[in-house]
This record gives C-alpha cells, structure tokens and sequence, in this order.
C-alpha cells in the first residue's frame, strides 16, 4: 500500500512527529515554533521553517493527513527531483504558503487600518486585552499559522506536474481518477474556498501559496513536465 520511504521523507516524518509529540509535552512551544505575522511580538524568523513541523495539538487529524499524503506521493517526487532538490522543494513550497498567508493578512490589515502594522509595539499582554475585546487586528497579531498544508500542497501539485496520468482512488471516488484531475479539483476547491469564505480565506489561500510556489519552482529548474 505504502511506497518505500525515500531519505528525505523518512527524515521529515521522523521530525514532524518527534515535533508533535514535543508540542504535546510542552505547549509553550507553540509559542516559539508556531509563525506569526511579522510585525507580532511573538514573531521569530526561525518560524518561517519551523512552522511547518508543528500541528494542532487538539486535532491528529491535521498531522496524519499531512503525513499520509507526505509519505503517499512524497518518494517518487524525490526519486525524480534527488534528494537534495525535493528538500529545496518542500521548504520553498512552506515558505510559499506562508508568505501568500502574511501577504494577505498585512493587505486586509492595511485595508482595515491604513497600516501594515497597525498594533506596531504594543505587548503581548496588551495584544491579549485588545482581542479579548473583538479587535480583529489584535487576533491577526496573535492566532500564529502552523502545519505542514503549504508544503504539502507544492508535494500534490508536485505529483500531478510529474505523473498527470497515475490513477488515484480517493476515498470517496468509486472510481481511479488521474493525477492531474484529482489533484487540480483539490487546488481549485482551495481557490474556490478561498474566494467564497471570508473568515476562512487566508488558510485556505496558504494551500494554494504552497501550490503555487512549488509550480514556480518546478518550471525555474526546467524539470520535464508528465513523466508519466
């Protein structure tokens, strides 16, 4: 059922669940680890990687269908790629996510306010006050984007770029359905959720930034379109 584990994905399902089992003995790494947007008192530049190694803490639900569709479509892809530039690949495709994430989070800031940092200096404490109150800029300040998603995504958008023609059998689908069918209606169900679902645009948008950036890359280093 399961393709043998290549180095690379091996190596990141081993840290994405010693990361999990970490956040769950010690939930102030959520703290650290989780990303915010850039202009929170929370903010690290180490968050822009380590993002995406933490998972709901509350939901295992997140993690294991990272994690299945990681260790699913994740060796071939690096069989194709080497091991080195499906690394590159998986962390552009994250970072990707989560720069799409910010992008629109400091646009309806500015949209809002005038400002991209419109909370600029105040604490965290003070942060805390202001959303206990119902400010949404104080929320955006504090409500941190974590998981796996985005790099995923660029891994599915990946697979359909390479093998368009594999068959695939999703859970809900009597019948195999080609890569590239399957793969595109996730991406334009992402896109659709993003424009039809305010309150749920941005995480959904980050889906569609690991997508995104893992095709950009793919067609910078001129890697052969429909392997199969």
């Amino acid at each position: 059922m399961f393709p043998q584990l290549t180095p690379v994905i091996k190596n990141l399902l081993i840290i994405n669940i010693i990361f999990y089992i970490g956040s769950q003995l010690v939930p102030v790494a959520y703290d650290y680890l989780a990303v915010y947007y850039p202009d929170s008192p929370y903010f690290k530049i180490w968050q822009v990687i380590t993002h995406m190694f933490m998972h709901d803490k509350n939901n295992i639900t997140h993690i294991f269908f990272n994690m299945f569709s990681l260790v699913m479509f994740g060796p071939m892809i690096e069989q194709v790629l080497g091991s080195k530039r499906f690394l590159n690949f998986y962390l552009v495709s994250g970072i990707g996510a989560w720069f799409l994430y910010t992008a629109v989070n400091g646009i309806q800031l500015y949209n809002a306010t005038g400002s991209f940092a419109p909370l600029h200096g105040i604490s965290g404490n003070e942060l805390i006050a202001m959303a206990n109150t119902g400010n949404n800029e104080a929320l955006t300040y504090l409500i941190p984007m974590l998981g796996a998603s985005g790099a995923i995504y660029g891994v599915l958008l990946a697979f359909a770029y390479l093998f368009p023609n594999i068959p695939l059998q999703f859970l809900f689908i009597p019948v195999p359905v080609k890569a590239k069918y399957m793969i595109g209606g996730f991406i334009l169900v992402e896109i659709y959720m993003s424009l039809s679902r305010p309150g749920a645009s941005v995480a959904h948008l980050a889906h569609v930034g690991g997508a995104l950036f893992g095709y950009l890359l793919l067609k910078l280093w001129k890697i052969r379109k429909g392997i199969y």
